[in-house]
């Protein structure tokens, strides 16, 4: 047994890929937004509030991310009656609001992305948009 192991990570420029691509689809949808990229232990890569951003989903947005790379899945898919719970149990580092998508290469989880200030769809599909600026990254 080997006392190390290879493994796929995300870099700080492929944070910054999907940060421009979901930036990019944001302004084309006219959808100012909050932008979080956090890596596979969910510490924040990269991070962007465009103007007309709501300031209070900063919080948001972050805590999508690290869900979504935590829990290796979307956000807004636990059942209403475990979400209060979750969010106690990680002193409100759990969110199960709809917006934020696991970085999955090779079927690993790399990496998470939350996006805030829009509907919960419309965060969704920023999302995505960043996910497939990364070579291989599975979208939702």
């Amino acid at each position: 047994m080997s006392d190390t192991v290879s493994t796929l990570k995300l870099t700080h420029a492929g944070a910054l890929k999907m940060l421009a691509a979901a930036v990019k689809k944001s302004e084309d949808m006219g959808v100012p937004q909050c932008i979080a990229i956090v890596d596979e232990s969910a510490n924040l890569l990269a991070f962007s509030r465009m103007d007309g951003a709501k300031v209070l989903s900063i919080e948001t947005a972050t805590a999508k991310a690290r869900t979504a790379a935590s829990s290796k899945g979307p956000t807004g898919k636990t059942p209403p009656h475990a979400e209060n719970l979750m969010g106690l149990a990680t002193g409100g580092r759990f969110t199960n609001l709809k917006g934020g998508l696991p970085v999955i290469v090779d079927g690993k989880c790399v990496g998470g992305i939350g996006v805030g200030s829009g509907t919960g769809d419309q965060d969704v599909e920023v999302a995505n948009a960043a996910l497939a600026a990364v070579k291989g990254a599975q979208t939702f």
